[in-house]
């Protein structure tokens, strides 16, 4: 019989993030594992109208949305009562082996209490700290009763968990600092569908021209503004890198909390002509986006998240064959080599990232070099072939076991 694994999943695809794509990745290979997959996601799944739901062929579970009451603590009460109601109905339908809960910690705790009820083994995958999350989001602050709470929630799963997957070293340190015995600690690294990327194509002349970019090096950043990103440390770096690189842009890409705030901060700066903001684009355009950009920045703030978490970005960046600087905060050291297969700069240092970018300006000679190395590390090590193995071991200890 094959193994049988329930997903219980903060949110999926139609969406689009970072957490969507993970989680696909992670199905697709589990899949070819001859193992079955049964996915069921949060209330937090915004627009979900049934309670099944088929999406690019695959088949979802829903748990709908209850009513906001604008209380934040019984809101999150509430939010994790519907999904260990819905969780109970859909574990007894499918039967599995396996109730694997993903981040936040508002998924675990339902799946532990309905894998006590069922006598189903829980294992916990987080990919980032739920407090840490919402500090980072302006909703708590790091110390405050809210934060303290989240935190001992966090720790309470991980302790009743039978198994804990992460997605990184920095998370992985955290949770053995908890008092996690390492043996129960598997991390299961970011990676990307390497057949899913080549390496980058011609900038499209037409597009390039409609943004006023023609005869610009152009350095850009692609996804989310949210203030840890570091997008405001990239404005600050402008000045000094035009006046060492006066044919200069910055392309950003997308949208977010911080919109408005980077839009001002343009103006003040007097820098409306060197900054093109393009607002959110369709997913199936992002690449026209990153074929006009010559460098790649990731110039993430220093702070908890960032440095225990590794983002997806800068792998799919070098698996396009991508030139990139990134903040040498602990996340992304995880990821890039410094000289070989990307540029790490001092974080918080505009100064730092204005005279990184301007050096791998001036030295087109090593970027081939740069390209190759990034596509063969995640052609090798970061691959999710490679990561999805790192299941096998764990799930088959813990339905022996059961």
């Amino acid at each position: 019989m094959p193994l049988r694994i329930l997903h219980v999943l903060d949110h999926s695809i139609p969406l689009h993030s970072g957490y969507t794509f993970r989680t696909l990745s992670i199905l697709r290979e589990q899949r070819k594992l001859q193992w079955e997959t049964f996915h069921l996601t949060s209330p937090k799944q915004t627009g979900a109208q049934q309670a099944e739901e088929d999406v690019d062929g695959w088949h979802f579970y829903r748990t709908l949305e209850a009513p906001p009451l604008k209380a934040p603590v019984i809101n999150e009460l509430m939010l994790m009562r519907r999904l260990e109601q819905r969780l109970l109905q859909v574990a007894r339908e499918v039967q599995p082996h396996v109730l694997h809960a993903h981040s936040p910690v508002l998924n675990a705790l339902p799946a532990l209490r309905v894998g006590r009820k069922l006598g189903i083994p829980v294992v916990y995958e987080v990919r980032a700290f739920w407090e840490d999350a919402a500090v980072d989001h302006g909703s708590t602050t790091e110390g405050s009763p809210r934060y303290r709470l989240t935190r001992q929630m966090e720790t309470y799963a991980l302790r009743r968990a039978h198994h804990v997957f992460t997605i990184c070293e920095g998370l992985r340190g955290d949770i053995a600092a908890r008092g996690i015995p390492a043996d129960k600690i598997t991390v299961i690294p970011n990676a990307v569908d390497i057949e899913s990327f080549e390496p980058g194509g011609v900038a499209d002349a037409t597009l390039k021209a409609q943004l006023g970019l023609q005869g610009a090096s152009v350095v850009g950043f692609i996804g989310s503004f949210y203030a840890y990103e570091g997008l405001d440390l990239l404005l600050d770096a402008l000045p000094e890198l035009l006046r060492r690189r006066p044919e200069v842009r910055a392309l950003l890409v997308g949208g977010g909390p911080q919109d408005a705030a980077l839009k001002a901060q343009v103006e003040r700066m007097g820098l409306r002509d060197k900054v093109v903001f393009t607002g959110r684009v369709p997913h199936d355009e992002v690449q026209r986006y990153y074929d006009l950009v010559d460098v790649l920045a990731y110039p993430r703030h220093s702070m908890r998240l960032t440095e225990l978490v590794t983002p997806l970005k800068p792998l799919e960046a070098m698996a396009q064959g991508r030139l990139l600087v990134a903040s040498d905060v602990g996340g992304h050291k995880e990821l890039i080599r410094h000289g070989e297969t990307g540029m790490l700069f001092q974080a918080g240092q505009a100064g730092a990232l204005a005279a990184v970018v301007a050096d791998l300006l001036d030295h087109p000679e090593r970027w081939p070099g740069i390209r190759a190395a990034g596509r063969q590390f995640v052609e090798t090590e970061r691959n999710w072939k490679n990561s999805v193995s790192r299941y096998v071991a764990p799930y088959g200890a813990l339905t022996v076991r059961s």
